[in-house]
């Protein structure tokens, strides 16, 4: 089973990824948490490279960069996992490439998107997705606490940007209701944490 945490920078889905690793691990599961981009040596490098503000990346550069190191990451790591019966938590998927590149930059539109996301994952679909929604303002409240080297290259959009990320989350979101289930990012996190632990155990397969 694949599960996919999603949301604008801020938002809170790694803290919620983590905390459903450790729920299911608590449970004697076999569980493998992954993040995008990164994993395998390639996508780690990959990562490096897309993070930092050292490297001028135009944007379809970008949107290829990040589909090169998901392909990697699902080769090398998540499809072995699935094949090995472990539920397999991804910290961003390609939804991202969707709401990140082709909304936020304006590079693609969503049919388009869908298609080549079918190739770089060779079909590969999340079981759940999970879309941690806030406002950008919100968002932003809590990425200003961060020390300014630690913002990467998409932390570093404008407030437009942003909107348009997060509006393509929702519209996702509403395109897709059977797969992505939309959470306030502004609940209390252990109340949000069980939302999704009560959701999840009420997926198919996860008995």
């Amino acid at each position: 089973m694949l599960i996919t945490f999603e949301g604008i920078d801020g938002s809170g889905k790694s803290t919620q990824a983590r905390m459903l690793e450790e729920h299911l691990r608590s449970e004697g599961r076999s569980v493998r948490l992954v993040r995008e981009p990164g994993g395998p040596p390639l996508a780690e490098c990959i990562r490096s490279l897309l993070l930092s503000h050292d490297v001028e990346i135009s944007p379809f550069a970008e949107l290829l960069l990040f589909s090169a190191a998901r392909a990697q990451l699902v080769r090398e790591t998540i499809r072995p996992a699935l094949n090995a019966g472990s539920v397999v938590i991804c910290d961003r998927f390609y939804d991202s490439t969707t709401a990140y590149q082709g909304a936020g930059r304006g590079l693609a539109d969503p049919a388009w998107l869908d298609e080549f996301h079918k190739h770089v994952t060779d079909g590969l679909t999340p079981d759940r997705t999970y879309l941690i929604d806030v406002s950008v303002a919100v968002a932003s409240g809590r990425r200003s606490g961060r020390d300014e080297d630690e913002a990467d290259r998409m932390e570093s959009g404008g407030e437009n940007f942003f909107e348009r990320v997060r509006a393509a989350y929702l519209h996702l979101a509403e395109r897709e209701p059977a797969r992505v289930l939309v959470l306030d990012g502004t609940l209390p996190v252990d109340v949000l944490h069980t939302m999704i632990v009560e959701d999840f155990v009420r997926l198919p397969n996860t008995k």
